[in-house]
């Protein structure tokens, strides 16, 4: 068994391949910008965690010294021109620590593209080869893994095709819902990446991976439509629309945001096929076979059905931004704060209040006027926000660093205290937060939207929506504390 370095430990795949190392016997060491962000994770005491980024030579050298094998499982997803620049730094600042500590090999997850001689890549599809390449020179052997589009719960690629086949009956499409995709499970992903601690590598190698069949885009939404038990789309292909425009179109009817659709998009310009079975000499095939695409829709379907999907898209913590905790209110002295603010008493128990609060966002809303608040996860969608369509990991409960709709869970205390950080587009920072404590034989509720403007902008927006949350703040307060109270009564009848 071997050591691991493991960075985003905090996003769709890297949360699901450090368990899997775990109990493959492995010693795993992670990096994260917030070790806090990993509290609530199953995993965490059985991991060393060490805090700081990829642009850190320190922390890297860190997270390397002592590995055997370190992965590269961290992007940056915007559309500002930079993000090659910091691509490379990161996969730079990775390798050199990982040659200086000695590491055995560097495994990197990219995708699946055409050769560069066959078409001109996208600048995102340009960047993740490049990282490959950088990681390479650093002299460590590198296996780089070029996966197709990744299938499972939670993940981009499932999630773009489950809402627009969702939603749209009749699809006007780019001409590329016809290329050729040969997509990959995320167990099988996982399959490799595991197996790829027990390989030794005297040169760096760069390995298609895939699952076994091959389809047009506009069957694999035809495919998951019949999986889902729904009637299949008509797709039409119409070579007007610009990866550019398709973008737009994704960022819109998907909970997609357009710094993702983006790349996304471009990825799909070609076919994306696996070329070679090089990875066959390195890595043999799970034993049971390869996943089928329906098989990995119906897997995936099942879990959301079950309220067990373990990581999202949405939960990565992109590199290019930033996450800033609200500070405490004594640090607030001298800076410019707005605050609404709500505080009542109950009947209920906080833990029956909180049992309320902690279901808030997703299918369930917000208590108030939803049509206000759909409007304006639209408007956030317009601007290149993330909108609400994120929803909810799971139905039933929160964790540290879980994506709810356009927020962020940044701090939670179980039955005492739940705070959410904006991730939607405003000209500011913005929080949104609920405490409730006993008071007497029932409880004291307090409510806070909190907002840090930034300039003129900021505080005209704060102004402009006023109105608003004098009837959306003040109606959230009041269905919350009814609906705890009728649970508290519904429960004492049933008694």
């Amino acid at each position: 068994m071997g050591t691991a370095a493991v960075t985003g430990a905090t996003g769709y795949i890297g949360g699901r391949l450090v368990p899997q190392l775990l109990r493959a016997g492995h010693t795993v060491r992670v990096l994260t910008r917030r070790a806090e962000a990993l509290r609530d994770v199953p995993w965490r005491d059985e991991v060393t965690v060490v805090e700081g980024d990829l642009t850190d030579p320190e922390a890297a050298r860190e997270l390397c010294e002592g590995a055997d094998t370190a992965y590269y499982l961290v992007h940056s997803m915007t559309s500002d021109r930079s993000f090659e620049e910091l691509d490379e730094r990161c996969a730079r600042v990775l390798g050199t620590a990982a040659s200086e500590a000695g590491v055995g090999h560097l495994v990197y997850l990219a995708g699946l593209h055409p050769d560069a001689r066959e078409g001109q890549l996208s600048a995102h599809l340009r960047s993740r080869v490049h990282v490959g390449e950088v990681l390479e020179s650093s002299g460590v052997p590198t296996l780089t893994l070029q996966a197709g589009l990744v299938i499972g719960s939670g993940s981009a690629s499932f999630e773009m095709i489950r809402h627009l086949t969702d939603v749209l009956p009749v699809m006007p499409a780019p001409k590329w819902v016809m290329n050729q995709i040969q997509p990959i499970a995320v167990r099988d992903a996982l399959h490799y990446l595991t197996r790829a601690m027990d390989i030794e590598l005297e040169s760096s190698v760069r390995a298609d991976i895939g699952g076994p069949d091959v389809h047009s885009y506009a069957q694999l939404m035809k495919i998951y439509a019949r999986t889902a038990e729904l009637n299949e789309p008509r797709v039409i292909p119409l070579p007007v629309l610009t990866p550019w425009l398709a973008a737009q179109w994704v960022n819109l009817v998907t909970p997609i945001p357009r710094t993702l659709a983006i790349p996304l998009v471009e990825s799909l310009q070609h076919d994306c096929v696996v070329k070679d079975k090089i990875i066959d000499d390195i890595i043999a095939p799970p034993e049971e076979g390869l996943t089928d695409y329906e098989t990995s829709v119906r897997l995936a379907l099942d879990k959301i059905s079950a309220d067990r999907v373990e990581t999202t898209w949405a939960a990565a913590h992109p590199l290019d931004v930033p996450s800033e905790s609200l500070p405490s209110d004594p640090d607030w002295t001298g800076r410019s704060v707005l605050v609404d603010e709500r505080e009542r008493l109950s009947t209920a128990s906080p833990e029956a209040v909180f049992a309320v609060i902690e279901g808030i966002g997703g299918e369930t809303g917000y208590f108030s006027l939803s049509r206000a608040w759909a409007l304006r996860g639209l408007a956030d969608k317009l601007v290149g926000g993330v909108g609400l369509g994120r929803g909810r990991r799971s139905r039933g409960e929160l964790a540290l660093g879980d994506t709810l709709d356009w927020w962020r869970v940044e701090e939670l205390q179980r039955g005492r205290l739940l705070r959410l950080r904006a991730e939607m587009k405003v000209p500011g920072q913005a929080w949104l937060e609920f405490m409730v404590e006993p008071e007497g034989t029932g409880s004291r509720y307090r409510q806070r939207a909190i907002f840090f403007p930034r300039g003129l902008a900021g505080r005209a927006y704060w102004l402009g929506v006023t109105p608003f949350h004098a009837i959306i703040f003040q109606k959230m307060a009041a269905r919350i504390l009814a609906d705890a109270e009728n649970a508290g009564t519904t429960k004492d009848a049933k008694d």
